[in-house]
């Protein structure tokens, strides 16, 4: 299994205007981002601003912008830590499993969302990025784009099928997946289970008739 550097995580994504060097600095940056994700909870995208973003971090607003432009680049920020955490837990829960068939895969990676949805501030406002930018993590790609990059890079080191056949069938499946889940999570803020349940059987289904049962 490759690590989690091998996966197509953007650097595009966090445009930082000055890396942090120094820990303190990283802190600092760490602290807006999970400032960032808290309010959007409380207040939403729309309302967010980098004077609450400041205040809520306990840092000067001038500090803020020694490293981020404007908002969005903070969310931006914000996101692609989320990607990382996600294809970073896809990648260790793949590796204990060792899965013998898209039944494996499947759960795994729906499962992981959907906690992270649950328990990840500000996540289930955001989500990957769609609803501020369909290009947020990389101006070049769509999200679902990046995240079927980021997934076929994982699922290819256990798959013996060519790379380009597994990056068109992820892809149908984490349109179709993305629609229900939405359609879960209208229905319950917490996921209707049913539906959950059904994206799943739906997805393990057309993997398993694209490629066989055994992955």
């Amino acid at each position: 299994m490759s690590d989690i550097q091998a996966a197509k995580v953007p650097a595009e994504a966090t445009p930082l205007r000055r890396q942090p060097v120094q820990q303190r600095s990283a802190k600092r940056v760490e602290q807006m981002l999970d400032a960032s994700a808290a309010l959007i909870d409380e207040l939403g995208y729309d309302a967010l601003t980098t004077t609450l973003i400041a205040k809520r971090a306990g840092v000067a607003v001038g500090s803020l912008y020694q490293f981020f432009p404007d908002k969005r680049a903070v969310v931006q920020a914000l996101t692609a830590r989320n990607l990382e955490r996600f294809v970073g837990a896809v990648n260790e829960r793949l590796k204990q499993l060792g899965p013998e068939h898209w039944w494996d895969v499947v759960d795994s990676i729906l499962d992981i969302y959907l906690e992270m949805h649950r328990s990840v501030p500000g996540f289930s406002k955001v989500h990957f990025g769609d609803i501020i930018d369909r290009q947020l993590l990389d101006e070049t790609r769509d999200n679902n784009a990046v995240i079927v990059d980021s997934l076929t890079d994982l699922v290819s080191t256990q798959v013996d099928r060519p790379v380009e056949d597994l990056r068109f069938a992820i892809g149908i499946a984490n349109e179709v997946a993305d629609a229900l889940l939405k359609l879960a999570f209208r229905k319950d803020p917490r996921g209707d289970e049913k539906i959950v349940a059904e994206a799943k059987y739906v997805v393990k289904g057309y993997l398993a008739a694209r490629f066989g049962e055994q992955s």
